[in-house]
């Protein structure tokens, strides 16, 4: 908890932090809308996917240049940059009278979510650079505690009855405390480094972190979406534990990403990947073992073990030797982003063609593989412990 210590107690670091939570803060309350949205609109499922769609497409056009807008203004006044437009973006899919304006909307706010996501992350790794202080995993914390505050204002729902009024007061929130905060850390600006000619020698360490990113972050969209339905169909849980596994996964990961700092610092990065897979490895075998509370802790301990990697990833993907800390970390964002949509829509095959069972074997073989990877990673990642 040491990290969580040093955020809430210096202002340098709450700013980045809370930078974390309004990504999700915002994201979070636009999401409890999207059913009444879709309703509103008059428009199916089949068309509200087409539409989401753009706000996935908007998060990865934006990876392309983010890193060279980031490298132009500087890490801390992009990071500002992704805060207001965030904030201005996440109106407008509320307002949507259509699909398409739903849809343009959606790509807008979509590429604020990931250019901010870039900018921020990459703040954190060049503040850890230039402090010797380690907060990136209690950081992604606040990230998980910005989803608990958009979950607890979905009680205001009933008390205002207006979905703009609710989001403009989160805005209000996000934007307020930012703007207290971001002369902390505005004037931060990313470390030189001594480019080097592009070699495979140099791209190895950042693709073997972008398959371990793109097998974590589809692990975890797969719980997400998959955990309820296979307590449902394959433990035969009751109808009122359905959700236990998702809320445990979501509770241990929140709590493992507050302690992972210092045990990323006692024990180097490599080997909390590592230690954290092998946590993960665990739980799914809990799982696989199909009884409603075994099941309901594997859960629980892969969020455990998930919390500690996506951090680290970042940290070490913005410390590879010859790589711009903002190019590796807009690599790893966008492998990671593209686990976290595509995981989800494979496991559905399987589960469909075979069964949920299979879907969750894939995924302990995955991170089987994520372990395995974790021996090539410490030889070839310029930070290792």
């Amino acid at each position: 908890m040491r990290s969580l210590r040093l955020i809430l107690s210096n202002p340098r670091y709450f700013g980045p932090a809370w930078a974390f939570a309004s990504l999700n803060i915002l994201f979070g309350t636009w999401a409890i809308y999207i059913p009444t949205v879709k309703e509103d609109l008059g428009i199916d499922k089949a068309t509200l996917g087409i539409a989401l769609f753009f706000l996935s497409f908007g998060v990865f056009t934006v990876f392309p240049v983010a890193s060279r807008i980031i490298n132009r203004l500087g890490v801390g006044k992009a990071t500002w940059l992704g805060i207001i437009l965030l904030c201005i973006t996440a109106i407008f899919p509320l307002m949507a009278t259509s699909f398409v304006t739903l849809a343009i909307a959606l790509f807008f706010f979509g590429s604020a979510n990931g250019f901010l996501d870039i900018s921020m992350n990459t703040l954190v790794t060049e503040i850890e650079k230039e402090d010797k202080q380690n907060f990136m995993s209690a950081s992604h914390g606040f990230f998980s505690l910005g989803g608990v505050i958009a979950g607890l204002g979905s009680f205001l729902i009933l008390t205002f009855g207006n979905r703009m009024l609710h989001m403009l007061l989160a805005i209000a929130l996000v934007f307020g405390i930012n703007f207290i905060f971001h002369k902390r850390y505005k004037r931060i600006v990313a470390a030189p480094i001594q480019k080097e000619p592009f070699s495979i020698r140099n791209f190895k360490p950042l693709l073997l972190l972008g398959v371990v990113s793109f097998v974590i972050m589809g692990s975890e969209g797969a719980i997400v979406d998959w955990s309820g339905l296979f307590l449902k169909e394959v433990s035969l849980a009751p109808e009122v534990i359905w959700g236990a596994g998702f809320l445990g996964f979501q509770i241990m990961m929140t709590l493992g990403r507050f302690l992972g700092d210092a045990i990323s610092a006692r024990i180097g990065s490599v080997k909390i990947v590592a230690l954290g897979s092998s946590i993960a490895i665990l739980g799914y075998v809990f799982v696989l073992l199909s009884n409603t509370y075994l099941a309901i802790a594997g859960f629980a301990l892969t969020g455990l073990g998930f919390s500690v990697i996506i951090p680290e990833l970042f940290r070490i993907g913005g410390n590879v030797k010859g790589v711009e800390s903002s190019q590796g970390v807009a690599f790893i964002a966008g492998t990671g982003y593209s686990g976290f949509l595509i995981g989800p829509v494979i496991l559905g095959f399987l589960a469909e063609q075979f069964s949920l069972n299979t879907s969750f074997m894939v995924l302990l073989g995955g991170v089987i593989a994520v372990l395995a990877t974790t021996f090539l990673l410490k030889r070839n990642t310029k930070k290792e412990s």
